[in-house]
């Protein structure tokens, strides 16, 4: 019976079919996310519970590498840079997402977190001096006038509102997870996906430590409900998604991965709305509406310079 299932799943068509069905699952997984965020967060201290979040999924991989990678080592010269890995895509980035969150709502942040790709395009023509073409300088611009209208929610600046003060954060961590993504650029091809994971989460979960110090008045026993959220988060979100997504990325196209990355700020809009009763602006759909258009283009570039590539070689 058992060597029956595993020949119907390395069947391409099957394979392919249950890869299709995992990138749907992380895609709600990661949606969701935003909903605990904003729960966990009503009676856990954002740095806090970012603390608790990524010590409990530090270990958990840890355990994941040992069993995939008993190998795996990390080299003395690419720690500094693995260190700046974990500051950027763990420390800085969960330290404004999660206090943004509580700020703001979590409708917003899943529309806000839709600009990654836009941000990295924009730092990576800046610092590594790209190729700028009309398609990538239509989709930052584009990308902007979305974002504007997802942080303004109204289409105005209130600098004394917590909502507009909340989505900066947000905005905030995307231009962190932005250059984490440049970071790990110069440590491709060196590790694994689930090395560089690992090794990042565990500095970076250091450096919340001294940061989690600062809100030690706030600090009191949280209901079981805070509790089972910020498991979710740690188990589900933070080691479970991404060890399958580095799965996925193996047998589908990058451009169908990002398809569905795409959904998670729908996802998290939607559950804001039905969850949480959270109010969403038209502007703000408009506005994520324009991100998506931005991404698309910037997905135009990627496979226009690929194709590219094909012809010359």
């Amino acid at each position: 019976m058992q060597a029956r299932i595993v020949e119907w799943v390395r069947c391409p068509d099957n394979e392919l079919l249950i890869s299709n069905l995992i990138m749907t699952l992380v895609a709600l997984f990661w949606g969701v996310s935003f909903i605990s965020i904003k729960i966990a967060v009503a009676e856990i201290p954002p740095v806090t519970m970012a603390l608790l979040r990524f010590i409990i999924a530090s270990v958990l991989l840890v355990l994941v590498l040992r069993h995939l990678e008993p190998e795996a080592r990390l080299a003395r010269k690419d720690i500094p840079r693995m260190v700046l890995g974990g500051i950027f895509g763990i420390t800085l980035y969960f330290y404004f997402e999660n206090i943004g969150v509580k700020l703001s709502t979590a409708a917003n942040a899943s529309l806000i977190v839709a600009l990654v790709p836009i941000i990295t395009i924009s730092l990576d023509v800046l610092v590594f001096r790209s190729e700028v073409t009309r398609l990538k300088i239509a989709g930052v611009v584009i990308g902007l006038l979305g974002s504007y209208l997802a942080v303004t929610a109204n289409g105005e600046l209130d600098f004394s509102s917590s909502n507009f003060q909340g989505n900066l954060l947000v905005v905030g961590a995307m231009i962190s997870w932005a250059f984490y993504t440049l970071v790990n650029k110069s440590l491709q091809g060196k590790y694994s996906g689930v090395a560089m994971t690992t090794y990042q989460t565990c500095l970076g979960t250091l450096f919340l430590l001294p940061l989690s110090v600062f809100e030690h008045a706030e600090w009191r026993l949280f209901s079981l409900q805070a509790l089972l959220h910020l498991v979710f988060l740690a188990v589900f979100c933070s080691v479970l998604c991404y060890v399958l997504y580095i799965y996925v990325l193996k047998r589908l196209d990058v451009a169908v991965t990002t398809l569905y990355l795409n959904v998670v700020p729908i996802v998290g809009v939607v559950c804001g709305y039905l969850v949480l009763g959270e109010r969403v602006f038209p502007s703000q759909i408009i506005g994520g509406a324009l991100t998506l258009l931005a991404i698309l283009l910037a997905n135009l570039e990627r496979r226009k310079a690929g194709s590219n590539t094909g012809e010359t070689l």
